[in-house]
């Protein structure tokens, strides 16, 4: 039985493709499924992903995959999607793409900050915490997910 691929070369091998139709690739995961294997591969970009740019990434995925030998000799399934909304905050295109929406972040220092997302940059975060402003750098925040909001009034960006 072939050794499960390489996540970091599975994704080395799709990026550009993806790059191609504007898309980053945010996670792949490849994980046994009895005799297959099943490759999850989750893409983002500013703006959302629409089910359209899905259909189109996964077959230029799934041609890139045939010329290559990336996945082994086992058959495996193919899975695209955008990311979940629990997928954690981890580089500053998260945060931009996220304006606007609750978040909570917790600090290597052990804090804890729930306020909305205002301004980011490549360095830093603005969090609106009860109308001030918080400012975290990105190198102290030990984790930070977007948090679900059932009743939320949509107000101005």
């Amino acid at each position: 039985m072939s050794p499960t691929p390489s996540p970091n070369r599975v994704e080395g091998a799709l990026a550009p493709r993806a790059s191609e139709l504007g898309l980053d690739i945010e996670a792949v995961e490849v994980s046994a499924a009895g005799r297959h294997r099943l490759l999850r591969v989750a893409v983002d970009r500013d703006g959302g992903v629409s089910l359209d740019d899905l259909g189109e990434l996964t077959r230029s995925l799934s041609e890139a995959l045939d010329e290559t030998d990336v996945m082994g000799e086992r058959p495996y399934t193919l899975e695209v999607s955008s990311p979940g909304v629990d997928r954690p905050l981890t580089r500053p295109r998260h945060w931009r793409r996220n304006h606007d929406r609750l978040v909570k972040v917790t600090t290597h220092e052990g804090e804890t900050v729930t306020g909305r997302i205002k301004d980011s940059d490549d360095e830093q975060v603005t969090v609106d915490v009860n109308g001030r402003a918080h400012v975290l750098a990105f190198g102290t925040v030990d984790k930070a997910r977007v948090q679900v909001e059932f009743n939320r009034k949509e107000g101005p960006a």
